[in-house]
């Protein structure tokens, strides 16, 4: 068995294998893309309102100190699930009005603890917020944070 390997059948192993892992790569991204769009977000529940909290959360910098849904920083909790931990899916108007509680007690001046600054958030910003904490709740994120308490 004197088989040589050459220069064609190189060229036809790297140009064969990258065009498979190309198309295995196009493959799973297209399957990634269905999922999110039809299993993994609620669409439907995307409102005006859950757009215009999400701009409060990008207009006030939130994700400089907070983490949402595992993204952003750790020096403040995960608000991803913070609408459950608030008890907002048994009890939406109380835990808007907790939340509307929180957001106007800060800084609460605790000693040795991180202070959230005071926003001065309306009425309005509040309720767009707490529908975008609802909304974020309603994302599957496969049991990410394992706690609720994040």
């Amino acid at each position: 068995m004197t088989e040589r390997f050459t220069k064609a059948a190189a060229r036809n192993i790297f140009y064969g294998g990258s065009l498979f892992f190309f198309a295995a790569f196009v493959s799973l991204t297209a399957a990634s893309h269905k999922y999110v769009v039809t299993t993994g977000t609620d669409a439907q529940g995307l409102t005006d309102s859950v757009a215009r909290g999400k701009h409060v959360w990008e207009k006030h910098s939130c994700i400089n100190c907070h983490s949402i849904l595992g993204e952003g920083a750790y020096f403040a909790p995960e608000l991803g699930n913070v609408w459950v931990r608030y008890g907002g899916d048994k009890d939406p108007q109380g835990a808007r009005d907790a939340l509307a509680a929180w957001f106007a007690a800060q800084p609460s001046g605790i000693e040795g603890r991180r202070q959230m600054p005071q926003f001065h958030l309306s009425d309005q910003e509040v309720s767009d917020l707490a529908d975008f904490f609802a909304w974020t709740s309603r994302i599957n994120t496969q049991n990410w944070p394992p706690k609720v308490s994040g």
